[in-house]
């Protein structure tokens, strides 16, 4: 591949993952890598950050519970060469510490069956996560987000009387059923630590999802970037 992955500051991710990624929000970052081309010039993101749930955290049990993280964004340019984003994620995992957990979801809400985390022999555990989403001038939110807190940081009122569903749709929000996304986990370490972990996993191992993959709108161009390293 024509391309090297660099450890990137957050800064760095913020136009890509609020105007080109389909969620339109900055999640949790604790590292973030840039996929860069042979001129220097920025052609892919990818994130990691805090799991969304204790649950997941505890998918190896209380000794990995500290261990674990989400693969929670990752977007490309379209054009580059077949197989990149598999490249760019499997080059992503040389940086991570080890013993470590992945977890990542892919939203079939957006035509997304997980190919690439297939591509790179991740487990599938079925379906997982929320079944509805709250939209917001353009963006998405899960219920973790939507607390009595995001009202008043919003400056907009809240009736404790009410459900956070009803308070949302009073103040202009939409709230809408979606189909649960796909789960996926990796386990990266040497031998003995990734057998000790899936030794230890709790989840049932599934066959992978099909389906035809449907491409969202992730056409817009983020200002050219590139590093001096």
């Amino acid at each position: 591949m024509d391309f090297v992955v660099k450890p990137i500051p957050n800064y760095l991710t913020k136009e890509w993952l609020l105007k080109k990624h389909y969620a339109k929000r900055i999640p949790s970052i604790s590292y973030a890598f840039g996929l860069f081309d042979l001129s220097n010039i920025m052609q892919g993101v990818c994130t990691f950050g805090q799991p969304p749930s204790d649950q997941i955290q505890m998918a190896c049990g209380e000794k990995y519970k500290d261990n674990t993280i989400e693969l929670n964004r990752l977007i490309k340019n379209d054009g580059l060469p077949k197989n990149v984003q598999s490249w760019f994620v499997a080059r992503c995992f040389e940086f991570l510490p080890k013993p470590m957990i992945i977890v990542s979801y892919s939203d079939p809400n957006y035509g997304h069956n997980g190919y690439t985390y297939q591509a790179l022999n991740f487990l599938y555990t079925g379906k997982g996560g929320e079944t509805k989403e709250f939209l917001w001038k353009g963006k998405r939110y899960n219920s973790r987000h939507i607390k009595d807190y995001w009202f008043k940081a919003n400056k907009l009122p809240f009736n404790e009387n009410l459900t956070i569903d009803q308070n949302f749709k009073n103040a202009g929000g939409e709230v809408v059923k979606v189909e649960m996304k796909h789960r996926y986990f990796y386990f990266l370490g040497d031998k003995r630590q990734v057998k000790d972990m899936k030794k230890m996993f709790t989840y049932n191992i599934l066959p992978y999802p099909k389906g035809e993959n449907t491409k969202y709108d992730a056409s817009f161009k983020p200002t050219i970037q590139t590093q001096l390293f």
